[in-house]
C-alpha cells in the first residue's frame, strides 16, 4: 500500500528547475533509499514530503503530494500537523542542549496539554526501547544529551521523532558522519523500525542502499531516472544511467 504518492512533482528555486516531472510511490512500511550524484535533488525531494522546503525563499512547486491520499502541498495544510506525521533525521545530530530526558518529550510537551509525568515516563522507555537505547541510558536520562557519543545522539534524534508517533520517518544522510560500528547500528535500527514506520532515506553511500532499503530510486540533474526494487535497481538496471552510476563511471 502506497503511503506517500508523487504526482508530476516540479520544483523551482527561484529560476532553478530543481525537480522536474517526479512520478514515484513510497509503500507503507518498508525502507526506499534514494540515491544519486551530488546535487541532483535528493534532500530536496526529501524536504517536499514535510513542507521543509516551504522555509527557503524562493520555493515554488507543482504537482501533487499525496500522503495517505491526501494532497500535502495545498495552502489549507496544517505544517506542524504534518510535521508531526511525517518527521525527519538531519544529517548531522542534533539534539537539544537538555537533558536525554527533555529531548524525548520535548515534542510531546507541545503537542499535549497537561500530560501526566507518568505518561511522559512511558514515552519516554517506549521511545528509548524502540531505538535499543533504553538499557543503555535508563540510569542517565537526567545527563546531558550533548554527552552522548555521535551514533548515539543520531539514535536519540530518532527516539525523539518517534515520540510524537509519526508515520514517516524522512533521513537525510543519517550516517554520514558516523563510524562503520556506529553506521552498522544505525542500519540494524532502521531494519527494526520499519515494522511500524515507512522509511525513506536520502544516501551518498550506495552499500548502504543495497544493504538496508527495500526499493530504490536514482535521481539525476532533477528527475527521477529509475525507481523499483532494489535488487532489481541494482543487478538489472533499465536505464543506462542508473547502470553507469552504480558501476562508477560517473557520479
Amino acid at each position: 500500500m502506497a503511503k506517500i504518492i508523487t504526482k508530476n512533482l516540479n520544483l523551482w528555486y527561484f529560476g532553478f528547475h530543481a525537480l522536474k516531472k517526479i512520478n514515484s510511490s513510497f509503500e507503507a512500511n518498508r525502507i526506499t533509499a534514494i540515491i544519486g550524484p551530488s546535487g541532483c535533488g535528493k534532500s530536496t525531494l526529501l524536504r517536499v514530503f514535510n513542507r521543509m522546503n516551504d522555509l527557503i525563499e524562493g520555493v515554488r512547486t507543482e504537482g501533487e503530494v499525496l500522503a495517505d491520499g491526501e494532497n500535502i502541498l495545498g495552502q489549507k495544510t496544517d505544517l506542524v500537523a504534518l510535521r508531526k506525521k511525517i518527521g525527519m533525521v538531519f544529517q548531522r545530530p542534533n539534539p537539544f542542549p537538555l537533558s536525554i530526558y527533555e529531548n524525548i518529550v520535548f515534542g510531546e510537551k507541545i503537542h499535549a496539554d497537561g500530560i501526566t509525568r507518568d505518561k511522559l515516563d512511558e514515552i519516554v522507555k517506549r521511545s528509548l526501547e524502540d531505538v535499543l537505547l533504553w538499557d543503555e541510558l535508563k540510569d542517565r536520562l537526567n545527563q546531558p544529551a550533548l554527552r552522548l557519543s555521535l551514533e548515539q545522539k543520531q539514535r536519540l534524534c530518532i527516539a525523539r521523532l518517534i515520540a510524537v508517533k509519526p508515520d514517516v520517518l524522512l533521513m537525510d544522510e543519517p550516517c554520514s558522519t558516523l563510524d562503520p560500528q556506529g553506521t552498522q547500528r544505525v542500519e540494524e535500527l532502521m531494519r527494526e523500525l520499519k515494522n511500524k514506520y515507512t522509511i525513506i532515506i536520502v544516501t551518498h553511500n550506495m552499500q548502504q542502499a543495497a544493504r538496508v532499503s527495500d526499493d530504490t530510486g536514482f535521481m539525476l540533474l532533477g528527475e527521477l531516472i529509475e525507481f523499483g526494487k532494489t535488487q532489481e535497481i541494482f543487478t538489472a538496471p533499465r536505464d543506462k544511467r542508473t547502470e553507469d552510476y552504480i558501476t562508477g563511471r560517473y557520479g
